[in-house]
């Protein structure tokens, strides 16, 4: 059973039971404890905690799935994946353990002639959680499963939770005795190879509190309601009804290893271990890399997004060890898109913005390695000059973290010119950084806590927003809350949280800053200082008593400042304009990424592989422009998912839709999107737009920054006085201010290359003084002195290269310090007869480098470096002259 008609059976079981089917989610929702979405529950959080209401009682999903908790065990074995498909069925309250075990033993030992996955009943295993005689009781009962087959396990292998604060429960997960060949009898709590998991149901009933662990935290009381929430996983289901042995050789991974086959000339499951690791690595990445860039991420140095140049990188690097050298990223994707498309058809229709993204990055790695081979190869030269021959754990960390070498390359290349690597330090090093990484990532993690309050605010309904039709609104105050806890009212100068139950007053969402505004009622003014969602149900309003005494049950209005929001409108709309004219003038895979937007400003990321060119952002500015001036109408249009998808609109990448979706048309079809900003009605309301500048904000995605409005017009008119002022001061025409002001420059640089060759001429000149200086140490002829403050590294170079020069065949060291803003820069050169008695310019640094506080290295012939302490030169002198009166 291929592997698209396993996850389509799942959906269309689920359906006919009454649930209704729900698309995944992207990998990148917005949430503080995740980084990319893992388990097929992320998005229906909200309902499971109660802080929403569920649109749907029960809901069936196939989500896809990616973590990177270890990537650099992936391949090493057959088990482990980054990305998979996780198939569920959810309930909201609706049903509990009997439906669920009986919903998913119906599916797995039902025929597959109607619509089952056909495994043999007496091949399936339950486990339950230690104390949950119910469960195990109804997998008696439904399933007929014998007493023998069911087995008990404690919290760390059947207690469920996200790992932080949140919804969590007992468990059962179902397994498949795959035969006596793949392992020992017993069931899974002796051997979880030959008894392999395929489904968890997760009976979320309880509310974990902080703690570490899978058992170090307490249970706060119990959910809202008893929720089902079940995982499926689809590639380890479709090994088995295969009849492969693993994820790698069914029909979706597969055919990744046969390109890369076809590519090498090697084989996959030849005997050669080694090579084998290598095929998965670049079978597995290849589908995480490809699905992560189709929900936007695109390769950095933060976060996602250097998960993903990871990802990207060890396929690179595994492809390379197989002997190919061409570029391989766009051969994988190709297969990727054919394999996956049928499930994920937006992996065809936004391929070739993929495919750059992924070309990119691999140019950008192969470049890395030519520049960090540079590098290794002078650390390997200085370290046979020092007669070592091992790689310092510290170097081999910086190859890694700073050029992106695997640590397999470093020990390859080491191998190559006869060296060995501190493995342990090295390991050591990405241990400290992984410390700091979890460390960082838990000071974000804001769990899903007590949000009691607001739960009790949502029960009394959701807000009313009435700001698309109107700017004021008559509310009663629903509640009050500080510091997390409800209270009865607020008095002048207390800031609180205020809940009202209608307002025109919008909520910072999609990029678009929240109003200003006022709150005012009989004796109270309140001052809007932020507006944000709880639940997308629950408008917060963050205010100040500016006078008076709020309290609830308060009739009040709301006032939304119209100038506040005649700037957000134009600001909002000219940010749709921008995008339109950018996917105009640049192509359909220039997507917007990200954006924010307030009062008479924009800041728009978008996928692009590299910088435009001036003429190409005059033409935006100019199609943006065009569009004002053209007065396009406006127009909101209500319908779902699939309507909105039919009219071509578009998505934006990590944003959350409800089943009904708003989309706002600039101009029909040339521009559509989904959005819930406020906006203008026509486009000339926006006013002009002045692009203020392009930048890169990672690799693939660029940023444009924009004016609009009358901040566009002071923008402009700034820019103007600026302009004639340097006319004025010129003495020339506003036309002729360029070409002048470039000829200033060319006269600027021919007189700095004068001076130059001047200074350079004195240090020169003397050489021969300094050369006469020089004091016997222990044999050795030593220059070693401050030159003058300023003297930059090149010209200290030529200096001591040529005091050098000038003590001929002696056995003589050249030290040099120059300090400026009290830093120091050091340049240390020896004669061809002191390196011949082993002196060394590289190993002398050492010596003094500790009284500069400084570093630094180099070759026997030549050293150089830097320090922070100038007032320290005297002692790194004194130090040296003592280095070589011991030598």
């Amino acid at each position: 059973m291929q592997t698209h008609e396993i996850s389509s059976r799942f959906l269309e079981y689920f359906k006919r039971a009454g649930h209704t089917p729900v698309a995944s989610a992207s990998l990148i929702l917005e949430d503080p404890n995740l980084l990319f979405v893992n388990a097929g529950m992320v998005q229906f959080k909200p309902y499971f905690l109660g802080d929403a209401p569920p649109p749907y009682p029960r809901a069936t999903s196939v989500q896809k799935c990616v973590r990177t908790g270890d990537i650099d065990e992936v391949g090493k074995t057959t088990r482990h994946n980054t990305f998979f498909q996780m198939a569920g069925n959810f309930s909201f309250g609706d049903y509990f353990k009997a439906e669920a075990i009986e919903h998913a033993w119906t599916l797995i030992t039902g025929s597959q002639a109607e619509g089952g996955y056909g495994f043999d009943p007496d091949r399936i295993w339950a486990t339950v959680y230690e104390d949950d005689d119910e469960a195990f009781g109804l997998w008696q009962k439904i399933a007929g499963l014998p007493v023998e087959r069911i087995q008990r396990r404690d919290m760390v292998d059947n207690y469920w939770s996200m790992g932080v604060a949140g919804p969590s429960g007992p468990c059962s997960e179902i397994y498949y005795d795959r035969g006596a060949q793949y392992g020992l009898d017993g069931g899974p709590v002796v051997d979880e190879d030959r008894y392999l998991e395929i489904w968890n149901l997760v009976f979320m009933q309880d509310l974990r509190g902080e703690g570490s662990g899978k058992t170090d935290f307490p249970i706060l009381g119990e959910l809202p309601a008893k929720n089902i929430d079940t995982g499926m996983g689809i590639e380890r289901v479709a090994y088995l009804l295969q009849g492969v042995d693993n994820v790698y050789e069914t029909d979706l991974v597969r055919p990744v290893i046969s390109r890369a086959e076809e590519m090498s000339g090697r084989r996959y499951g030849a005997g050669n271990q080694v090579d084998d690791v290598r095929f998965r690595v670049i079978a597995d990445h290849a589908r995480s890399g490809m699905m992560l860039i189709g929900d936007g991420v695109t390769p950095g140095n933060e976060a996602r997004g250097y998960v993903l140049r990871r990802l990207l990188r060890r396929i690179v690097r595994s492809v390379r060890l197989l002997g190919v050298t061409e570029p391989v990223l766009g051969e994988f994707a190709a297969v990727v898109r054919d394999t996956m498309s049928p499930s994920y058809p937006d992996l065809a229709g936004d391929f070739a913005r993929i495919e750059s993204v992924m070309r990119k990055e691999e140019e950008t790695f192969l470049g890395t390695l030519a520049s960090g081979s540079k590098i290794f190869d002078l650390a390997a030269d200085q370290l046979k000059a020092d007669g070592r021959a091992m790689l310092p754990g510290d170097q081999a960390f910086q190859l890694h973290d700073t050029y992106g070498f695997p640590i397999d390359l470093t020990l390859e290349m080491a191998a190559e010119k006869g060296l060995s690597v501190d493995e342990d330090g090295f390991r050591e090093l990405m241990a400290q950084q992984r410390a700091r990484a979890k460390a960082d990532a838990a000071s974000r993690k804001t769990g899903h806590g007590d949000q009691s309050v607001y739960r009790e605010l949502l029960a009394l309904g959701a807000t009313v927003f009435t700001g698309y039709e109107t700017l004021a609104a008559e509310a009663t105050v629903r509640g009050i809350v500080r510091d997390g806890k409800r209270v009865s009212g607020a008095a002048e100068g207390e800031i609180v949280e205020v809940v009202l139950d209608r307002t025109p007053l919008y909520a910072e969402s999609g990029g678009q800053e929240s109003d200003a505004g006022t709150i005012t009622g009989e004796g109270v003014e309140l001052e809007v200082l932020d507006v944000q969602k709880v639940a997308r149900k629950l408008w917060v309003h963050q205010v100040r008593v500016r006078s008076g005494e709020v309290t609830e049950g308060q009739h009040v209005e709301a006032l939304v400042d119209p100038e506040w929001r005649v700037g957000a409108r134009q600001g909002h709309s000219g940010t749709h304009v921008v995008h339109a004219a950018l996917r105009q003038v640049l192509g359909p895979t220039a997507l917007q990424s990200g954006s924010y937007n307030k009062p008479g400003y924009l800041r728009l990321d978008f996928a692009w592989s590299g910088g435009l060119s001036p003429e190409t952002r005059s033409e935006i500015e100019d199609v943006s422009n065009l569009a004002v001036r053209k007065d396009l109408p406006v127009r909101v249009v209500y319908t779902d998912m699939g309507g909105a998808q039919e009219m071509g609109a578009v998505a934006l990448f990590g944003e959350t839709y409800d089943d009904e979706v708003r989309v706002v048309e600039i101009g029909g079809q040339w521009s559509r999107e989904l959005c819930g900003g406020t906006h203008v009605e026509h486009s000339s309301q926006i006013g002009p737009i002045t692009l203020l500048g392009e930048s890169s904000v990672g690799s693939g995605s660029r940023r444009l920054e924009a004016y609009v409005g009358m901040d566009a017009m002071r923008y402009l008119a700034k820019e103007r006085a600026l302009v004639q002022n340097i006319a004025a001061m010129l003495k020339v025409p506003d036309a002729e201010v360029p070409g002048r002001v470039e000829a200033l420059i060319e006269r600027l640089r021919v007189a700095e290359k004068e001076l130059e060759k001047l200074r350079a001429g004195q240090l020169l000149s003397a050489a021969g003084g300094l050369a006469d200086q020089a004091e016997d140490v222990g044999g050795v002829a030593l220059v070693a002195l401050k030159v003058p403050d300023g003297v930059g590294a090149s010209d200290l170079r030529g200096l001591a290269a040529e005091v050098r020069n000038r003590l001929g065949s002696r056995s003589g060291v050249v030290a040099l310090f120059s300090a400026e803003n009290g830093k120091v820069s050091f340049v240390v050169a020896t004669t061809a007869t002191a390196r011949d008695q082993g002196i060394a310019a590289g190993t002398l640094v050492p010596a003094f480098a500790a009284a500069i506080d400084g570093r630094g290295g180099g070759k026997p012939d030549l050293a150089q470096g830097g320090g922070t302490d100038a007032t320290g030169i005297g002692a790194a002198v004194t130090a040296l002259r003592g280095a070589l009166a011991g030598s």
